[in-house]
Order: structure tokens, then C-alpha cells, then sequence
């Protein structure tokens, strides 16, 4: 292998791991059975959610992940694998490969991935995929502390109405 072709890997390398330390998140995706239109489908959805997606050799994830600390992905990194880097929202990555497994009828597969900076198994994306988006959740949060108020303003307006009856 000549000399440039080593410093092209190595640079390549050095920009998995800026975008590993950057990730809340990532998954990493067998995509095999995906045609092109829902490939494109998912790439859309991924920009419009701020989620870098590519189809990286696994070789070179593989030593960026281990520069990071991250070992035991040996296994994971086998066959066809893109990556999914969630920078925002780290929900974002796993909610979407989740979405586009339901609509194709899991001709793609989650294999794995990285969130809050710690390794994940499958089942842990998939249980990270469920959790609400953000908006929702503080939509929910807003709804449950309002609520007691609400209930007391009732209460007080349904007295006020006997009394002046």
C-alpha cells in the first residue's frame, strides 16, 4: 500500500473519531434489502433530523471506535454497516432506523451502537427508539405540572359558584 494511501486511511479514520466524539448517539445499520427510493426515504428523514448517516468501511470504524475506547464491536462490524451519527438529539438516529425497519418490513437491521458515550446491545437502541421526541416529552412534563393547578383553579371556580348562587 503506498505512502498516500495510508495517510488518506488514517485521515479518514480521524474523521470517525471526530464524529464519534461529538455523537450523543449513534447506530450502526445493516441496510442490505433497502431499495434505493427507501434508502433515499431514510437519508431524507436523517438531515431533516440532524443525523450525519453513511456507509463507512468497517474496517476504519472499527479503529476509530477502538481510538475512542470503544472495543467488542468486532462482531458488529461485520458485513454491510452504515452509521448513523445522532449530534442533537440522540434519539434521532435510533427513532428513525426504527421507523424505516417497521416500514420495510425489517429488511434492514439494527446492529448496535453507541449512546451517551456508552456501547449498546440491539435491544437497547430499539428501547431507545421508543422514547418520545423531545418536544413531546416536554410537552408531557409541561401537561403533568400544570395539571394540579388546573385541577385547584376548578375547584375553586365550581365554589365561587355555589357560594353566589
Amino acid at each position: 500500500m503506498s505512502k498516500e494511501a495510508i495517510e488518506q486511511k488514517a485521515q479518514q479514520v480521524e474523521e470517525i473519531v471526530e464524529k464519534v466524539k461529538k455523537s450523543k448517539s449513534i447506530v450502526l445499520v445493516d441496510y442490505r434489502g433497502l431499495t434505493v427510493a427507501q434508502d433515499t426515504e431514510m437519508r431524507v428523514n436523517m438531515r431533516k433530523a440532524g443525523v450525519d448517516y453513511k456507509v463507512l468501511k468497517n474496517r476504519l470504524v472499527l479503529r476509530a471506535l477502538n481510538n475512542c475506547g470503544f472495543d467488542g464491536f468486532e462482531k458488529v462490524l461485520e458485513g454491510p454497516t452504515a452509521v448513523a451519527f445522532g449530534y442533537e438529539d440522540a434519539v434521532a438516529p435510533a427513532k428513525i432506523v426504527a421507523e424505516t425497519v417497521t416500514k420495510t418490513n425489517n429488511k434492514i437491521a439494527i446492529k448496535g451502537g453507541i449512546i451517551e458515550g456508552k456501547q449498546a446491545s440491539v435491544e437497547e437502541v430499539n428501547a431507545l427508539s421508543k422514547i418520545p421526541a423531545k418536544p413531546v416529552l416536554v410537552g408531557q412534563l409541561l401537561g403533568m405540572l400544570t395539571s394540579p393547578m388546573r385541577s385547584l383553579a376548578v375547584a375553586l371556580s365550581e365554589i365561587a359558584k355555589k357560594q353566589s348562587a
